[in-house]
């Protein structure tokens, strides 16, 4: 068998204190949304290169709010920066521990996957007419191919 990288267990409680602790994560983040695709393509969005625009832009609304519309809300504006810098540590933390929960996950998947095979590699070499052909051909049955439709004749 292949070399196994991860060989861990993970107790019904330590699954259930991580989901409470993302529960915990929600509950303290009461003011995210959930958009759609349609919104997402929609949207201008903040990046690294645009974050000392807005900066600046805030400094100059401050200086001068005589410019701005009262409509303006520059008070609005503030909150929505100090919240997207506020939420960035944590963006961060959460997508590296997403990465290493995918890359644990697919491994741990191809380890189970690669015995699977090596298991049912073994049942069918234990030959025919023994107790485990059966079994061996329950296995098989994740590699049947469906027979295609006959063309039409003609």
């Amino acid at each position: 068998m292949a070399e196994n990288r991860v060989s861990a267990t993970l107790p019904t409680t330590d699954r259930e204190a991580v989901l409470a602790a993302i529960a915990t994560i929600r509950q303290k983040l009461p003011f995210l949304i959930d958009l759609n695709s349609d919104d997402r393509r929609a949207m201008t969005k903040l990046g690294d290169r645009s974050r000392a625009f807005v900066s600046k832009a805030l400094e100059v609304a401050t200086q001068n709010p005589d410019m701005l519309p009262r409509s303006f809300s520059l008070e609005e504006m503030r909150r929505d920066v100090e919240l997207f810098e506020a939420l960035q540590p944590i963006l961060l933390a959460l997508n590296q521990l997403q990465d290493l929960v995918d890359d644990t996950s697919m491994q741990v998947g191809s380890e189970a996957y690669a015995a699977a095979l090596a298991v049912y590699t073994y049942a069918k070499a234990s030959g025919t007419g023994s107790a485990l052909e059966a079994a061996a051909d329950d296995l098989g049955q994740r590699f049947a191919r469906k027979a295609r439709a006959a063309a039409p004749k003609p």
